[in-house]
């Protein structure tokens, strides 16, 4: 019986409050369900050499970060611009990406700042993974407690009311997903890379 070889996955993210951390350990833990995947957690507003380091070294990054003033926030950006090394080698070409984001509204403009995660992934040659969910909570049946509650498809969207440091259990739980949709894809793309070689 032959073992599926280990991928590394790692999850780039910024928080300011807190909110977007308890995303980041959802994507995580989604992630390390999948068997055979290691999972590092760097916060872009503490990198030093041996978290570059992870970075180029991980098959799948997944970026995270808050909306705020409907972008990504100011340390994730300049996490984004201290990327151009990396850009210009496109040293991470070809691994998978994916993001996740939350603010404090229900819309907050957080598409915006999914779509600024996917054009950094793309302008870096990496493949980006949709979130893979149809929207819940859009019919007199549905449920507030729904994955993927936000209707997103582009990343995990997530609303956090700004003066509680709690993330709705639907929001977790649809991180939680994403995690383990990226994994399960980065697995498939380093059988097929395997394969290729073979």
């Amino acid at each position: 019986m032959t073992t599926a070889p280990s991928v590394s996955i790692v999850i780039a993210y910024f928080s300011g409050y807190g909110h977007t951390s308890q995303l980041a350990d959802a994507v995580a833990k989604g992630a390390r369900s999948v068997a055979g995947t290691r999972v590092a957690s760097v916060d872009v507003e503490a990198m030093a050499d041996a978290e570059w380091d992870l970075l180029d070294r991980a098959d799948a990054i997944i970026f995270g970060s808050p909306t705020y003033m409907g972008t990504a926030a100011g340390a994730f950006h300049v996490f984004a611009q201290a990327t151009s090394k990396r850009w210009m080698d496109q040293t991470w070409r070809d691994k998978l990406a994916a993001g996740f984001t939350n603010s404090g509204s229900m819309s907050g403009d957080k598409m915006h700042t999914l779509q600024y995660l996917s054009l950094l992934a793309a302008q870096h040659g990496m493949l980006w993974v949709s979130l893979g969910l149809m929207p819940g909570w859009n019919t007199t049946t549905a449920s507030i407690d729904d994955d993927n509650r936000l209707g997103f498809y582009l990343g995990a969207g997530a609303q956090s009311f700004n003066d509680i440091p709690a993330v709705h259990d639907a929001d977790l739980s649809t991180a939680r997903h994403l995690g383990g949709r990226v994994a399960e894809l980065t697995h498939i793309h380093q059988a097929g890379r395997a394969a290729i070689v073979a």
